[in-house]
């Protein structure tokens, strides 16, 4: 026991924080849950994931309750069919049934082009929500050329609440169709008290033809 102890201790600084040898196959193999420190939350757990393959829409209608205060998604490499076209989303209180929660959003990009001029950062109120049950955006303009796509988070707060509004915030960076680099701010709420049990993601038109979409559960402590 006491050499087990040992070989232990030696994996560790004074201070607690493990040692580059102390990390190997194993011991990362070994990993079940991720602390995630951004959000200020606890443990974040994979709950599902779906892949795109020339998909209307990504729909997650289960995994979404009473479970986690805070629900994340995370998109890797979202490729639509058409250019210059708008990634969005809404919410559901029946798990899918509609799709048409009330929503308030705020947005803010930074743009620059691939020959470094046009550089820009501002609000868009184009492109933002009032009031609206509509699909609100995420990121836009992407491009469809095979090399271009957007990757991005969304983060979903307390969605079963039955006593406050439902708060999102989400950040994207676009492989625009005029060849810039976007990167969009996008945060707001869903106008309910209702629980929200689903959420679905899509083009303005046109399908999702790749890309992978994954649900994290973030636990509060």
């Amino acid at each position: 026991m006491g050499t087990i102890t040992r070989n232990a201790a030696n994996n560790f600084t004074t201070g607690g924080v493990i040692l580059p040898a102390g990390i190997n196959d194993t011991s990362v193999a070994s990993i079940t849950e991720l602390e995630n420190t951004a959000t200020g939350g606890g443990a974040m757990t994979l709950i599902s994931e779906q892949t795109a393959s020339a998909s209307a829409s990504i729909s997650f209608t289960t995994g979404i309750d009473s479970t986690y205060p805070i629900y994340k998604f995370e998109f890797i490499n979202i490729h639509g069919s058409n250019d210059d076209e708008n990634l969005q989303f809404n919410l559901s209180t029946d798990g899918g049934s509609s799709y048409n929660v009330t929503k308030t959003t705020t947005l803010f990009r930074a743009d620059n082009s691939e020959a470094g001029a046009g550089e820009d950062l501002s609000y868009d109120g184009g492109r933002d929500m009032a009031q609206g049950t509509g699909n609100a955006n995420l990121a836009y303009r992407i491009g469809a050329d095979n090399d271009q796509s957007c990757s991005g988070i969304f983060h979903l707060f307390n969605p079963s609440s039955s006593v406050f509004v439902k708060h999102f915030i989400s950040e994207f960076n676009v492989n625009m169709a005029t060849d810039k680099g976007l990167r969009v701010f996008v945060a707001g709420y869903g106008n309910t008290t209702s629980a929200i049990d689903a959420i679905k993601f899509q083009m303005t038109s046109g399908n999702i033809d790749s890309g992978v979409i994954k649900l994290y559960g973030i636990s509060g402590s």
